[in-house]
């Protein structure tokens, strides 16, 4: 009974392009493999950041301890630059209300600019990554498949010579070649299911943060921000020292 097949017999009969198709491959999981870890790891941060920094900045005195403290408690930066934008956009406009860049432009729509810049900045680094795993995901399947053609076909080749085609013959060499289907599919289905987990939970994150932004607006323009009451019960509106 024939027992020489395997990868090492796979590779060993493959040529530079299933070679090359089997080194993508790897290359595709290991590089889809640290983005997901990296991505995970960073949201943990995010999501601690949404709790814990966001009530640092409102549980402050004034805006300076504020961003103080929101800037030792957010470790990934996003709220920190978003209050940071909005707190200097406020500071400027206040400075050249009557001329230069805040001549004829109202505090809110100064303050609305600063953070709208800096929402979009936050949202490219949070949705970074990515796009990289969509591609994976609907890509590697199809290379897989390319290395299984490449594979069967070589092997047809092989045997077209013999006078005589019996079924062990066929089945080692076209099982092998299928074993590139395989390890496309074990590149994508990780990296698709961790495209739809990461973007179900990068959409919570920019609601949140343009939850804050909101009330930061607020508070900027009108001197007083949204606060809970602490029993769960509606917010309400809570004036705040300058």
């Amino acid at each position: 009974m024939q027992t020489g097949f395997g990868l090492g017999h796979f590779w060993q009969q493959g040529d530079f392009v299933t070679h090359g198709v089997a080194i993508l491959l790897l290359l595709l999981s290991v590089a889809s493999w640290a983005v997901i870890v990296g991505k995970f790891l960073a949201q943990l941060r995010f999501n601690r950041a949404a709790e814990r920094a966001v009530a640092a900045f409102w549980s402050a005195e004034t805006p300076a301890a504020a961003l103080d403290a929101i800037q030792r408690e957010d470790r990934t930066g996003v709220f920190a630059g978003l209050a940071r934008g909005g707190i200097q956009a406020a500071e400027a406009h206040q400075r050249h209300a009557a001329r230069g860049i805040g001549a004829g432009v109202s505090v809110s729509e100064f303050v609305t600019r600063a953070l709208r810049s800096q929402i979009v900045t936050a949202q490219a680094g949070i949705e970074a990554g990515l796009t990289f795993l969509a591609s994976t995901g609907s890509t590697a399947p199809f290379i897989g498949l390319f290395g299984t053609v490449w594979g069967i076909y070589h092997a047809l080749v092989a045997l077209s010579g013999a006078t005589a085609v019996v079924l062990d013959k066929v089945a080692g060499p076209v099982g092998e070649a299928l074993i590139m289907t395989a390890a496309g599919l074990f590149v994508a289905i990780p990296a698709v299911l961790a495209y739809n987990a990461l973007t179900r939970a990068n959409r919570l994150i920019l609601a949140h943060l343009d939850g804050f932004a909101h009330d930061l607006h607020a508070f900027l323009t009108t001197g007083i921000r949204l606060a809970g009451d602490g029993n769960g019960t509606s917010p309400r509106l809570v004036p705040v020292a300058a």
